[in-house]
């Protein structure tokens, strides 16, 4: 159930678009028996229920999610098909569910294997960092976690986005599809850090309500265009985003994106299982 709408600060948002052109129907894609929608919606569910003044809600326009989502008692909204993104998706629900919100989660339901930590050291940077207009999370990568995700783009070159932040203040100040930073003489890096320099994003966004109606106001950028990736936008309007340095997830993939992430996804779920 969703709480009453003037008792809602925070708003976890689920955006399930079932067409996709990579992988249509992906939210309702099964892992290890459930639905990649219903392994998210768990994790919104346990953030929610942590705090007062919490409530998440799937996010959609397709009747077959809302349909899902009804099935499995999952708080669900249709919104316009026409959304251009999952941040205007998300913001469509809010002003149905809790119009006057402080902070907007926008989770994707294509994210099964997020922890709920991810969500909470979001919304922590938010509170420390007041000039921030949105926080997402980093994963500081090992070697071996670098070499799986360059293994990765080698047949998905566009799943995975890395980031490069400020040291002293943990603001953002690039993300790419492609792996940055590029690393000179790695040999020697690899003898003497236990981490590789290169940080994986996770796509999941922590909003002030007013930074996100901004951000959804403003056009498609130049780089976003370019890399497909609409937090540039935000960077080349000069908003501020705070990153959260978060440890690897037990399961860690850089996203599901196709159905070779998807069979990537069962390997790894398979293998924890034993």
């Amino acid at each position: 159930m969703i709480a009453p709408a003037a008792h809602i600060r925070t708003l976890i948002v689920i955006p399930a678009r079932y067409g996709s052109t990579r992988f249509p129907g992906k939210p309702l894609a099964e892992i290890g028996g459930k639905s990649m929608l219903r392994h998210t919606a768990e994790t919104a569910d346990v953030v929610a229920r942590a705090a007062p003044g919490r409530a998440y809600v799937v996010a959609t326009d397709d009747d077959r999610i809302r349909d899902h989502c009804e099935a499995h008692d999952l708080p669900v909204v249709m919104t316009d098909p026409d959304c251009p993104s999952g941040s205007d998706r998300a913001m469509a629900a809010c002003h149905m569910v809790a119009p006057t919100a402080e902070i907007i989660v926008n989770l994707q339901g294509d994210a099964p294997f997020t922890p709920p930590d991810y969500i909470e050291h979001c919304l922590a940077n938010l509170a420390d960092d007041p000039e921030a207009d949105m926080a997402t999370p980093v994963v500081p990568l090992d070697w071996a976690a670098l070499d799986q995700l360059r293994a990765d783009k080698r047949t998905t070159p566009f799943s995975g986005t890395t980031a490069i932040i400020d040291g002293a203040t943990g603001r953002a100040r690039w993300f790419s599809k492609t792996i940055i930073p590029a690393i000179r003489k790695e040999e020697i890096w690899r003898q003497h850090e236990e981490l590789s320099p290169v940080l994986r994003h996770v796509g999941l966004y922590a909003y002030r309500r007013a930074a996100l109606e901004q951000f959804m106001a403003l056009a498609e950028s130049p780089y976003e265009r370019t890399e497909g990736l609409e937090q540039l936008r935000a960077l080349e309007a000069g908003m501020i985003i705070s990153c959260a340095r978060v440890d690897p997830a037990p399961v860690s993939l850089s996203g599901i994106d196709t159905p070779e992430d998807l069979a990537r996804a069962e390997a790894l779920l398979a293998g924890m299982s034993h």
